[in-house]
């Protein structure tokens, strides 16, 4: 029996791992418990499992669930496409328009019936995006001229930014809010329209622009100038663009005010650029003659189109993929860019330094001898000139209307001519930029003469009819409306935008805010 037994303890021990002594509490018929207490001990670790996971999931509940959901939206969004996107946002506005107008009529009887409320809103909804959707592609034009008031004495131009040398080019976001210039010196300055607080773009080191695409500078440059004469911002906001004396197009972000990309192609200074609204589509113009698009969006080259004969001086775009130009070689050419092809219009006697769209049909320029024309596309001559618009005169006097000399149809000229009271030889007349307020009747021309002058665009008379003198002295280098029309942005010098051949030491550089009250 002994035998037997040392035999089974033998055994057992063979069947335990290495290394571990083999424990009586292992061995269920050495347990004391019953299997009533057994389950009771059980259900209760149970019941302590199950209470400590509901306080984990009560506390997690509160910091976890923020983010689930911002992770859930985020996967949600990340794979639908360009158009979904397009049409939940288009959604979202619909829905916010909505909202509007039930708030404009909240204070309606309410005994109509809710079907009757209902169709009412939807039918002022669809009014409203009608509105919008035409004004936005040119075909109605806002009535802004007539509600402008004549500026007080107090509401001058006031300097909001200042730069050390002459400010070549201005730009506003979107938004409005925000605004951008640069003057010739290299500075690119970012800055709040309201506060006027403003942050500098640094320019990368030269290493860094090589290898963001830049070549290697021509001539007897040694290092890439910082001259810049232009500046586009995207409708998104999300792109700056730059070109200047380095022959470069130069892009930037917007949020980080870092250098994105350095596009090389141009064989002479980039002297205009502009973006495709609503696209990442770029267009800059320069003095070898040629217009270039670029993709913002891609980094990447487009295309190139050829036609002028000489330096193109200024460039504007509107929605549709057609480009407005002008040139020294005293035209004025409009791009079709899907169909190849382009429209000439000819100058009567001067030299266009500036040009703008007022629609898809339309267009204003303004050129060397002090004159301003209207455009159609019609026609190859100008349909409305008004001469001497930014005259110079011993007094500095408003012109009234008759003052000031027109040619309807581009054949008979009216108004006072005296060479007495005017002087419109010198550079300082030269209409250097024009502007329109997007999709409306409002026009304003800047020159070195001492004022910017607001205009009216009739739409059926087809004229142009002058409104305010607001004084401004100084190089008027570039102008811009915001999209409201309350405010005009203008970027000022001492010197003219593309030279030095004149200076007006009382002039301040900067950029100058006149703010407009609509009636």
């Amino acid at each position: 029996m002994k035998v037997k037994t040392s035999k089974k303890k033998v055994s057992v021990s063979k069947g335990t791992r290495k290394g571990k002594r083999f424990s009586i509490d292992e061995d269920s018929f050495f347990r004391h418990e019953s299997k009533r207490r057994r389950k009771a001990k059980d259900e209760d670790a149970e019941d302590d499992i199950i209470e400590s996971e509901e306080e984990d999931d009560e506390e997690g509940t509160g910091s976890d669930a923020d983010g689930l959901e911002e992770r859930q939206e985020e996967d949600e969004f990340a794979a639908e496409t360009a158009d979904e996107k397009r049409l939940r946002v288009a959604k979202a506005y619909v829905e916010k328009i909505r909202g509007i107008v039930s708030r404009e009529r909240e204070d309606e009887e309410e005994s109509e019936r809710a079907e009757e409320r209902e169709g009412q809103r939807d039918s002022l909804v669809a009014q409203i995006l009608q509105q919008e959707q035409l004004e936005e592609s040119g075909r109605v034009r806002r009535l802004i001229a007539s509600r402008v008031q004549k500026p007080e004495t107090v509401d001058e131009f006031r300097v909001l930014v200042k730069h050390r040398q002459s400010v070549t080019a201005v730009a506003l976001s979107e938004d409005d809010l925000k605004g951008f210039s640069a003057s010739k010196d290299g500075t690119i300055v970012q800055w709040d329209v309201d506060s006027g607080k403003g942050e500098k773009y640094m320019w990368p080191t030269e290493e860094v622009l090589k290898s963001h695409g830049a070549k290697d500078p021509q001539g007897r440059a040694m290092k890439h100038s910082k001259h810049v004469l232009a500046l586009a911002v995207s409708s998104d906001g999300r792109y700056l663009a730059s070109g200047g004396f380095d022959r470069h197009v130069h892009l930037w972000d917007t949020r980080t005010r870092e250098h994105l990309r350095a596009f090389p192609g141009h064989r002479g200074p980039v002297s205009c650029l502009t973006f495709r609204q609503g696209t990442s589509e770029l267009f800059s113009g320069s003095f070898d003659r040629t217009i270039k698009i670029w993709s913002a969006e891609d980094r990447a080259y487009i295309t190139s189109l050829f036609g002028h004969q000489s330096e193109v001086l200024s460039i504007d775009c509107l929605r549709k993929e057609r480009v407005l130009t002008v040139g020294r070689d005293r035209s004025m050419q409009l791009w079709k860019v899907p169909e190849e092809s382009r429209l000439v219009f000819r100058a009567p006697a001067s030299s266009l330094e500036c040009c703008c769209f007022i629609n898809n049909d339309e267009f204003l320029s303004g050129s060397d001898d002090g004159s301003i024309e209207l455009w159609g596309m019609l026609r190859k001559k100008p349909v409305y000139i008004v001469k001497n618009a930014h005259a110079l005169s011993a007094t500095l006097r408003q012109p009234e209307q008759s003052d000031v000399g027109k040619i309807p149809n581009g054949y008979i000229e009216n108004g006072n001519h005296n060479h007495e009271d005017y002087n419109c030889s010198t550079a300082y007349s030269w209409v250097s930029s024009v502007t329109v307020c997007r999709s409306s009747d409002l026009a304003a021309s800047g020159a070195a003469n001492g004022s910017v002058r607001l205009w009216a665009i009739g739409s059926e008379t087809k004229d142009i009819r002058p409104l305010f003198n607001l004084p401004l002295v100084g190089f008027v280098n570039s102008l811009a409306f915001s999209k409201s029309g309350q405010f005009l942005v203008a970027g000022v010098g001492q010197e003219p935008r593309l030279g030095r051949w004149g200076r007006l030491p009382a002039a301040r550089n900067g950029v100058a805010v006149q703010s407009l009250k609509l009636s």
